[in-house]
């Protein structure tokens, strides 16, 4: 699956392309808890047709009442608006949070673009295609679009005068290694967001690669990653347990932006793959810092499927920004649970033992 941003403007395009009257919602402000955040969009076509989500529905379902014919026939005052955007806001109620499926006390705000300019969303979509970052200004006066690349990521802005959202493009994941564990995680991945390059110089492998929607390639992995160029919008992730493929693309993946690098393996295999690269490669202190390993989250996983859902758990959770127990760290839990069992009664490392049990 798509990065779900892509979708939604890649549809609206389509549509105005098209001749198709439709809006773009896009969520501006919210207040207590909110189902989507503020940046979210979704887009609605005058025949009903949505992509996108800026609640868990029942918004959508409002706002195709209010503004096509599907429900309605062709009763005036059920049609996109001409003009310049309007704000529009849910939950202001008890009864109106209840009838939208709002939690308690939570209230959003939308901005509603009526019929986007379809040239601009065209360069918008093949800029985000092409892997560009892209800053989109709406002058809320007249609805007039600007936009330009950016830098770096920015969290939605809106004052009296303008709309301001930044659309990146998609998450990358590299795997190295085409086995079965990394078809789990490659579905995974695909779902969530995220577009999937496999490596693998192994035919036999490659040969058997079943999931659609990933590129697959041959070349050794070192070559891979630098072709890749991960940037702060990609992880890479090594899978093969052979450290003449892994080491090698890790050894270039320590030094780019990418937010994950890590590497499937025991305990044991992970201090040896350090041990390796201290003395063979010269990685420093602050480069294996940057390697993750074992890789996951400790969930007692022990099929290949399990084992997937720990890693995908723990690259969400960096890519999200959220800081992980060190009792969910796979190394951390393994050692706790091996101390327990050398001391089942707790006597020598009850300390240690409690806190692993958190």
């Amino acid at each position: 699956m798509e990065n779900l941003d892509i979708l939604v403007l890649r549809a609206l395009r389509n549509w105005r392309t098209a001749g198709k009257r439709a809006l773009l919602a896009t969520v501006v402000r919210t207040w207590g808890s909110s189902p989507r955040p503020a940046g979210s969009i979704m887009t609605l076509c005058e025949d009903g047709a949505v992509v996108g989500s800026v609640s868990s529905g029942c918004i959508e379902d409002d706002l195709i009442y209010r503004f096509t014919r599907a429900y309605s026939g062709k009763q005036p005052g059920h049609e996109i608006p001409i003009g310049p955007p309007g704000f529009v806001k849910y939950g202001m109620t008890a009864d109106e949070a209840h009838r939208f499926g709002l939690p308690c006390g939570g209230t959003l705000e939308l901005l509603l673009e009526y019929d986007p300019d379809a040239g601009s969303l065209a360069q918008l979509v093949e800029a985000l295609e092409t892997g560009r970052l892209m800053r989109r200004s709406v002058r809320l006066s007249d609805g007039a679009v600007t936009q330009a690349e950016a830098e770096a990521p920015e969290a939605l802005t809106v004052d009296a005068t303008e709309l301001v959202n930044t659309f990146g493009p998609e998450y990358r994941m590299l795997l190295i290694g085409a086995g079965q564990l990394a078809e789990c995680l490659a579905t995974m991945a695909l779902f969530s967001g995220f577009s999937v390059t496999v490596c693998d110089p192994r035919e036999e492998y490659r040969g058997a690669w079943s999931v659609a929607g990933a590129t697959v390639v041959s070349d050794m992995p070192d070559d891979v990653v630098l072709v890749f160029k991960p940037d702060g919008r990609s992880c890479v992730v090594a899978l093969t347990h052979d450290p003449k493929l892994d080491d090698l693309a890790l050894l270039e993946a320590v030094n780019t932006k990418a937010f994950y690098v890590g590497a499937i393996g025991s305990r044991r295999n992970n201090e040896a793959r350090h041990q390796r690269m201290r003395e063979y490669f010269d990685l420093k202190p602050a480069d294996l810092e940057r390697l993750r390993g074992p890789i996951g989250v400790y969930i007692g996983s022990k099929t290949l499927p399990e084992i997937a859902v720990s890693i995908m758990a723990e690259i969400l959770a960096v890519k999200n920004g959220v800081a992980l127990p060190r009792d969910m760290e796979v190394a951390e839990a393994k050692n706790q649970l091996a101390l327990r069992a050398n001391d089942p009664d707790g006597i020598v490392c009850g300390v240690s033992a409690q806190r692993g049990a958190g």
